[in-house]
């Protein structure tokens, strides 16, 4: 079974940047649609970018559009997500996930889920 693990998470100001990171145990990632998700206390796990697998097209979710970036490091096989201009309401875990869709927005289409890693954003 694959394994995914994100880092990067931790705290920063208000308008800071943060990079994330999910590594996968294999060379997967250009075989599967990857997505990062995030999910605050009290919320639903919802959708923040994902890209394709075979081609690198990207999506953003209408919050992280022209604020984050996700994108495949072939050479370090990671997928990560570039978060600039960072609000206190981007405060969540966030996760990468595997779909075997070219790419989904829906949270149930991920078969695999890394453990996931804090942001939070301070005011």
């Amino acid at each position: 079974q694959v394994q995914l693990v994100e880092s990067g998470g931790g705290l920063v100001q208000d308008g800071g940047s943060m990079r994330l990171s999910c590594v996968a145990s294999g060379r997967i990632f250009s075989r599967y649609g990857v997505g990062w998700f995030r999910q605050a206390p009290g919320k639903e796990r919802e959708f923040v970018a994902a890209i394709v697998g075979s081609g690198g097209v990207t999506y953003y979710a209408d919050s992280a559009k022209g604020r984050f970036t996700i994108f495949r490091d072939i050479a370090k096989n990671t997928v990560n997500l570039q978060m600039n201009t960072l609000k206190p309401e981007d405060t969540a875990v966030y996760y990468c996930g595997l779909t075997m869709s070219a790419y989904s927005r829906n949270r149930n289409d991920y078969g695999q889920w890394g453990q996931g890693t804090q942001v939070t954003v301070s005011s």
